[in-house]
């Protein structure tokens, strides 16, 4: 990565989606979205659902193309990737959603998941170390490696979540995108799962994109955070300025409802 580059950069992307994508009888489209994350920030996207918090995710991660503008990681334009480096980025670029179950295979332990992913972007590492790296993440993220050969449907929400977290940190992403990762967990797990981001963050200087409604986790978490409302970008800044002093409406009745 080139000094001075930003790792990601969005520069007036928009995408458009028909009605028929959607249930409900309207389009729905992202307009003009301009961002750019530093390497080691933790930058939070913050807003109402059907924002397009979750558009914007999945355009980072590359699981939704982009009609214009431009996305640069590390500098490279994203559409012009080779496949090897299509697939280099599926390493350095993890996601985490906001149902782990639906992001964990119902038909393989959660050992498996994670030595699936190990197999695929760790190919130096024998069975063994792998078996050995597999034990260390459960154990980083709160869960006993004896439970490692048990199905998903034996564990908790929180403990999905915890092993969701697990499997996107065994390729050792340089980047990590958050997709409202707590709003489907209970209060009291919410609160657990939030003490472990904020000591994966200290521990291990991740560069996170952190996407929520909620502004009490955008308080704790982020260094800057980016506000969107109804498709755009409407505010953006250290987090501490955005939050204590809001600039646009919208912002500012976000806040209200959480006071």
């Amino acid at each position: 990565m080139s000094q001075g580059v930003p790792m990601v950069e969005l520069e007036g992307v928009a995408k458009r989606f028909s009605r028929r994508a959607f249930v409900q009888s309207r389009s729905f489209a992202l307009h003009d979205i301009s961002l750019t994350v530093e390497r080691g920030e933790v930058v939070g996207i913050l807003g109402e659902s059907g924002s397009g918090k979750s558009t914007v995710a999945n355009i980072i991660t590359r699981l939704t193309a982009y009609d214009s503008g431009s996305y640069r990681f590390e500098g490279r334009d994203m559409k012009r990737l080779s496949r090897a480096e299509s697939f280099e980025f599926k390493s350095k670029v993890q996601i985490v959603f906001q149902d782990p179950y639906g992001s964990l295979n119902p038909r393989a332990t959660v050992q498996d998941s994670l030595l699936e992913a190990l197999v695929l972007h760790q190919r130096g590492l024998s069975r063994q170390q792998r078996l050995a790296q597999a034990a260390r993440l459960f154990e980083e993220v709160g869960l006993g490696s004896q439970s490692s050969a048990r199905y998903p449907h034996a564990f908790s929400g929180g403990q999905r979540q915890r092993i969701a977290i697990a499997r996107a940190l065994a390729v050792q992403p340089e980047l990590l995108v958050c997709d409202e990762p707590l709003s489907s967990l209970d209060v009291s797990i919410q609160a657990q799962i939030l003490e472990l981001f904020v000591r994966l963050i200290r521990d291990r200087h991740l560069t996170i994109i952190f996407i929520s409604h909620d502004v009490s986790v955008m308080r704790l978490l982020c260094d800057r955070v980016y506000v969107m409302n109804q498709g755009r970008i409407v505010e953006s800044g250290r987090t501490s300025d955005v939050l204590e002093h809001p600039k646009d409406d919208y912002t500012a009745r976000l806040l209200e409802a959480v006071y």
